[in-house]
């Protein structure tokens, strides 16, 4: 009901069906059809949401049994993306995935899109039907997009080689929709991103300077809310995205910790940062923030408090009243140092920056110098070796 409510539908009635075989047809059995029917009938429903998938075949089918509209979970969340994107990029990518959704439903009632994106009226042949024509308009918009977001995809891959040039370590915002990662990212830096308690907010991202207590400066990144079941092609939609989340060097899984079904929320966000390629090894570079504790009173918060104490990667925070930002922006600092290696350097003794750079950001465990360049022993994280590399690269 939370999907429905977020795109403003009016929930006049949910029920829960127990399916023991669905119905290649309906999905339903046909005496939760008829059932179904009478009940949308008798409070003059206009549309059915079916929390599941559903074949092309099977909405048909339920929208005439019932003589409404029918749509299912996927075809929800795209009406929520669609009202929600704002920019270029947000509304390229909702559009790619309602498309590749909308590609395997088109039937002979549709209407015609040459109608709906003007320009296109002359691409269909005289001997062609209109739904042959419909699927080989969408066929070429899918295309044109893909070029599009694939030009993005590049233009990203050249600010993050910009960022590398900047000495500034990139943290992201995950979690699942609504858990507060906007209001946490406002809190942090200062900003104005939309921050509503509904779902999927935020659909673009957004990056902004991060100070850290030690000095250090980082970029901190908001990325797409997560949901359980979320399509594979809405996955793949945001893909140019959430490549974000796999590049930074840290990552800030914002957790609801109020939620009744936090602990699957959490298995939800794991699961998609895995098939993003985020993989077990890189478990040591997230970190929890359980959030919204203000809500949580009395044991549950004593429970919390506890747990929270044997998980040194996890910090508990309300980024509406600011309790507990402090501790997370140590635990980002403290993370952002550990984990490197140790390298050994020779830099020119003319090169003031590069030395600066390196003691700003690195952990010198010895230096030696001789008439021409200090030869110094140096822990830095891997995004710093890479950096260096890279400007070592460009003199």
């Amino acid at each position: 009901m939370g999907l429905a409510r977020a795109i403003q539908l009016d929930v006049v009635r949910a029920e829960i069906a127990h399916i023991s075989r669905p119905r290649p047809a309906t999905l339903f059995g046909g005496g939760a059809v008829d059932r179904f029917g009478e009940l949308i009938k008798d409070d003059a429903i206009e549309l059915a949401v079916v929390d599941g998938a559903l074949s092309p075949v099977q909405q048909r089918n339920l929208e005439r049994s019932w003589h409404a509209k029918v749509i299912d979970r996927t075809g929800l969340i795209l009406e929520i993306f669609g009202e929600r994107a704002r920019t270029h990029e947000g509304r390229l990518q909702v559009e790619l995935a309602a498309l590749s959704y909308q590609r395997s439903r088109l039937v002979r009632s549709w209407t015609h899109l040459e109608r709906q994106r003007g320009g296109f009226g002359f691409l269909g042949g005289p001997g062609e039907s209109q739904l042959e024509i419909d699927r080989r308009l969408i066929g070429e918009r899918i295309a044109r997009l893909r070029r599009d977001l694939d030009g993005i995809k590049r233009t990203r891959a050249l600010h993050r080689m910009a960022r590398q040039r900047v000495p500034y370590p990139v943290v992201a915002l995950v979690g699942y929709t609504n858990a507060g990662k906007s209001t946490l990212f406002n809190r942090l830096t200062c900003s104005g991103v939309t921050a509503d308690d509904m779902l999927f907010a935020t659909l673009d991202p957004t990056m902004r300077r991060l100070g850290l207590p030690s000095g250090r400066t980082a970029i901190l990144s908001d990325t797409v809310g997560f949901i359980s079941e979320l399509p594979a092609h809405l996955v793949a939609a945001f893909r140019a995205t959430l490549e974000e989340v796999t590049e930074a060097d840290l990552v800030v899984h914002v957790r609801d910790a109020h939620h009744p079904d936090r602990e699957a929320q959490r298995e939800d966000v794991l699961s998609v940062l895995t098939n993003l390629g985020l993989d077990e090894a890189a478990e040591d570079r997230i970190i929890e923030a359980m959030n919204k504790i203000d809500l949580l009173h009395g044991a549950a918060r004593t429970s919390l408090s506890n747990h929270l104490a044997r998980e040194p990667h996890s910090v508990a925070l309300s980024a509406a009243t600011g309790e507990g930002c402090d501790d997370l922006l140590a635990l980002i600092d403290r993370s952002l140092e550990t984990g490197g290696r140790a390298v050994r350097l020779d830099i020119p003794l003319s090169d003031g920056r590069m030395l600066a750079w390196v003691y700003r950001h690195g952990e010198v465990l010895g230096r030696r110098d001789d008439n021409d360049a200090a030869h110094l022993s140096v822990r830095l994280s891997e995004a710093d070796i890479a950096r260096l590399r890279h400007q070592q690269r460009m003199h």
